[in-house]
C-alpha cells in the first residue's frame, strides 16, 4: 500500500504522523511511503532520516495526496487537506467529529475511509491510540495550570506548592481517567493540595488504593464539585466520552463564586471541552479571561513535547496503520473488533452513533456497514 505523510499545518502543532522507525517498518512490511518535506522537523526528525528508512520524500501535501492510499497525521484533516481527500482513500488520524460538523460534513462528501484514532479501543475497554496523548496532556496540565496562575499572565499569583509558612493550591482534578490521574500525581509531587472527582466507584477505589498518600478522591456529585470548584486555584477538566462531545461541568454563573484569578484547565477542549466558557486556543495565544477566571484550552496540548508526543503515539499507531497497509481496511476491522471501533465515515456513511447523536445525522455502526 502506498502511506502518505504530510505535515501538519494546524497552528503550532509539531508533531508528525509517521516516525523514521515505523516508515521503516512499513517498507519492511512492503509498503511504500512517502513523507512531506519537513514534516518531521518540529519533531526532530529529518528529511535524511526519513530517506535512510526508505521512505521518499514529496516536495509539497498535494503530492502526497494525490499519490497516497492512505493518510497518516496526527490532527484532524484542516479545511484545505479535506479538500484533497478522495473517495476509496483511507484517513487514519485523530478527528474529534462530534463538536466539528464542518469537519465531518466534509469528510463524509469526500467519501474517505476515516478511522479516528480516540475510538480504537482494547479488550479492557481503554483508548490504546489516545492513551498515550493523554497521560502527555495529563502530565502538562498542572505545568501549564501554574504558569497560567502566574500574576503576569493574569493568574492569582500563586505558586502550586507553596513555601514554608504559606499553604500550597488547592488544585480539583474532574474525571480520574488517565488524563486525570497523570495531572493528579504530577500537581501533587508539585506540592500542591490535590483532589481527584470522579462518578465510578471502582475507579475510585482504584485510585484510593494505589494513590491515597498522594491526594485525595471524591465522588463527582453535583454539590461536591461546586464546593471544591469554588475553593480550588487550578480546576483541571479531564471527562471524556469516547466519541461524544464532553459533558459540560462547570458553568458560567459558577464562575463568580470562584477565587478571582483561579485558571482552569480544559484538556477536553478537542471534544468541545467541560467548562460551558470553553473554547479552543492556541500555544501561541493559550489563555483568556471570563468573568476573572483564566481559561487554557489549548487544542493540541501534547504538540508544545513535539518529539516526545510523535514518539510515544508513533508505538501506539504502528501495529494498527501495518494492519490496514497489510490487509486493507475491510478485511483488517473484520479481523480486529477493537479496530472497527474507529472507523468514522467510509462513502459517504457516517458510522459512529456518538458523532451521529451529537451532530444530529443519521448514522450506522461499524458491524452494520460490514453487513451491508
Amino acid at each position: 500500500m502506498k502511506i502518505g505523510c504530510p505535515t501538519e499545518i494546524k497552528p503550532q502543532e509539531y508533531r508528525v504522523g509517521v516516525t523514521p522507525a515505523a516508515a521503516a517498518e512499513a517498507v519492511h512490511h512492503g509498503h511504500e511511503v512517502t513523507v512531506q518535506t519537513g514534516a518531521g522537523l518540529g519533531s526532530g526528525f529529518t528529511d535524511q532520516d526519513y530517506l535512510a528508512a526508505g521512505a521518499k520524500i514529496a516536495p509539497d501535501a498535494k503530492t502526497v495526496f494525490d499519490w497516497a492510499e492512505m493518510i497518516v497525521k496526527v490532527k484532524e484533516p484542516q479545511a484545505a487537506e479535506r479538500a484533497m481527500l478522495r473517495d476509496g482513500q483511507i484517513l487514519f488520524t485523530y478527528l474529534h467529529l462530534a463538536p466539528d460538523p464542518d469537519q465531518t460534513r466534509d469528510l463524509l462528501n469526500s467519501g474517505v475511509t476515516a478511522i479516528a484514532y480516540e475510538t480504537v479501543t482494547d479488550r479492557n475497554g481503554g483508548l490504546p491510540l489516545l492513551a498515550p496523548m493523554s497521560e502527555v496532556a495529563g502530565k502538562l496540565a498542572p505545568q501549564v495550570g501554574a504558569w497560567t496562575l502566574q500574576k503576569a499572565n493574569g493568574g492569582r499569583g500563586v505558586l502550586l506548592g507553596g513555601v514554608p509558612g504559606v499553604l500550597p493550591a488547592n488544585v480539583t482534578v474532574i474525571g480520574g481517567g488517565v488524563v486525570g490521574t497523570h495531572a493528579a500525581r504530577v500537581a501533587a509531587g508539585m506540592g500542591a493540595n490535590v483532589t481527584v472527582l470522579d462518578r465510578s466507584l471502582n475507579r475510585l477505589r482504584y485510585l484510593d488504593d494505589v494513590y491515597g498518600n498522594v491526594f485525595r478522591t471524591g465522588f463527582a456529585s453535583a454539590a461536591l464539585t461546586a464546593d471544591l470548584v469554588a475553593q480550588s486555584d487550578m480546576v483541571i477538566g479531564a471527562v471524556l466520552i469516547p466519541g461524544a462531545a464532553a459533558p459540560k461541568l462547570i458553568r458560567r454563573d459558577q464562575l463568580s463564586g470562584m477565587r478571582p484569578g483561579a485558571a482552569l484547565v480544559d484538556v477536553a477542549i478537542d471534544q468541545g471541552g467541560c467548562f460551558e466558557t470553553s473554547r479552543p486556543t492556541t500555544h501561541q495565544d493559550p489563555i483568556y479571561e471570563v468573568d476573572g477566571i483564566m481559561h487554557y484550552c489549548v487544542a493540541n496540548m501534547p504538540g508544545a513535547v513535539a518529539r516526545t508526543s510523535t514518539i510515544a503515539l508513533g508505538n501506539a499507531t504502528l501495529p494498527f496503520m501495518l494492519a490496514l497497509a497489510d490487509k486493507g481496511w475491510k478485511q483488517a476491522i473484520i479481523d480486529d473488533p477493537y479496530l472497527r471501533a474507529g472507523l468514522s465515515t467510509h462513502l459517504g456513511k457516517l458510522t459512529s452513533l456518538p458523532v451521529g447523536e451529537a451532530l444530529r445525522l443519521d448514522a450506522i455502526t461499524p458491524d452494520e456497514l460490514l453487513a451491508a
